[in-house]
């Protein structure tokens, strides 16, 4: 039998390679179109929120920012409770990019889950769940111990 952890990790770098090919055609860089999706969902945090989702250095992400910034796809405003901060947001450009990434995003997960039935996907979706909560448990503690 083939380990879960395998069939885990195998699966995401795939669904990774799947969604990097997809966005591509859009005209965004994987990382980019994830940024984008995720400010659609989050809009208004500081850089360094975006950086941990991303799991990208802080200045990874100030250069991905800059590059959406010159192309008119994102804008830093300052944080009204930290001057020295900057939150994402936006623009009405990207809400066109964004509304195609989705329908991209839903089709690839479409794809990726062709042949199971409607049950089976609610199923696969809580188990995922279930995984994520488990791992995000297992981080949290981590960073308690580690300080």
């Amino acid at each position: 039998m083939i380990h879960i952890g395998y069939l885990l990790a195998d699966n995401s770098r795939l669904a990774r390679w799947a969604f990097d090919q997809q966005v591509r055609e859009i005209g965004v860089t994987g990382p980019q179109a994830r940024l984008l999706l995720i400010l659609n969902r989050r809009p208004g945090e500081n850089q360094g929120f975006y950086a941990e989702q991303l799991e990208v250095e802080p200045i990874t992400l100030c250069r991905m920012v800059d590059r959406l910034e010159e192309a008119g796809m994102v804008e830093r405003r300052r944080d009204p409770s930290d001057r020295r901060a900057w939150q994402l947001h936006l623009t009405a450009k990207s809400q066109k990019i964004v509304a195609k990434l989705q329908l991209r995003v839903d089709a690839l997960v479409d794809d990726m889950l062709c042949g199971l039935t409607p049950e089976e996907r609610e199923e696969f979706a809580r188990l995922l769940k279930t995984v994520g909560t488990n791992l995000s448990e297992r981080r949290e503690m981590a960073r308690i111990s580690n300080g």
